[in-house]
């Protein structure tokens, strides 16, 4: 019963309109090569600081300012804002559900009455 109602509760999600939002918006900015290609670069950047970090060194002031620039350079992409206004709306409905999650804890667990 509980699976099903949260498997219920997955399909709602994936048909809600943020849910579409992001899946359009990420496969646009997937479509974009300018922004994929320099979202590659930040990434590389991003995970030779953090080999850096783990041998116990510090990534260099010339990586934080290849990242400063290639971050600038993404953000201004029309594909990216809308990836990323799209994913603020989605993050924003997923708490709304987590609190009403909570808050169906929280009625369950002082309902004496058991749901079947």
């Amino acid at each position: 019963m509980l699976e099903d109602k949260a498997k219920d509760l997955g399909r709602s999600i994936g048909q809600s309109e943020e849910y579409k939002a992001v899946k359009r918006s990420s496969e646009a900015l997937n479509a974009d090569r300018d922004a994929t290609t320099i979202l590659r670069q930040m990434e590389a950047i991003r995970q030779e600081a953090q080999a850096m970090i783990d041998r116990g060194q510090e990534p260099t002031p010339d990586m934080e300012q290849q990242l400063d620039a290639l971050l600038q350079q993404v953000q201004g992409n029309p594909a990216y804002q809308r990836a990323i206004s799209a994913q603020d709306n989605f993050d924003k409905l997923m708490l709304r559900v987590n609190q009403w999650i909570a808050d169906g804890i929280r009625a369950g667990a002082s309902s004496p009455i058991i749901l079947g």
